[in-house]
């Protein structure tokens, strides 16, 4: 089973409806309690949040949780060490992953509000972190949900689907 675990404030139409297509992926999937955003990951001199902090937060929901895999899911804009910003972020083979709506939203871009766009690119980033916890790495094939997006431009040319070799190793991976 797969939680949702909000960081303050997400919209939860949008949690209920990544939910819902992440059942139809991976199986059951329920949305947590929110966990406060972590006042330490904010860094005043890039205005960005460090993703570590949540990821152990995280990681510490997944020691009392049933669920399989636990994915946190925050509007604020992340970052890691040597990358400007990051969609989201997983721990290979382990239980805990992040992603971040801010740069997924359309209007980040100045764009109009699209809920769809929107919609489908969470679900996108979802899934690859989700795959990564499964023990995916990254992938060459540019229309693989697996492949790294370093811009939105390439989440947007993905799929949100495995593709066939990735999708052979994640079976080859829970068969184990």
């Amino acid at each position: 089973m797969i939680e949702i675990v909000p960081f303050g404030d997400v919209d939860h139409g949008l949690l209920r409806d990544l939910c819902a297509e992440l059942k139809k992926i991976f199986g059951d999937c329920r949305i947590g309690e929110a966990l406060p955003v972590p006042e330490d990951s904010y860094n005043p001199r890039r205005g960005q949040h460090d993703s570590m902090y949540f990821l152990r937060l995280i990681g510490d929901r997944a020691k009392t949780s049933k669920a399989d895999k636990l994915i946190g899911v925050t509007d604020k804009d992340l970052y890691t060490a040597n990358l400007n910003f990051i969609f989201g972020q997983a721990e290979i083979n382990g239980r805990a992953c992040v992603i971040s709506l801010r740069r997924l939203d359309p209007r980040f871009y100045g764009m109009k509000e699209d809920y769809s766009l929107l919609r489908e690119r969470t679900v996108k980033e979802a899934v690859h972190e989700l795959g990564h916890c499964l023990g995916l790495r990254h992938c060459p094939n540019k229309s693989c949900v697996m492949v790294f997006s370093n811009s939105i431009i390439e989440v947007d040319r993905k799929t949100r689907n495995f593709c066939e070799s990735c999708n052979d190793i994640n079976k080859e991976i829970q068969a184990h």
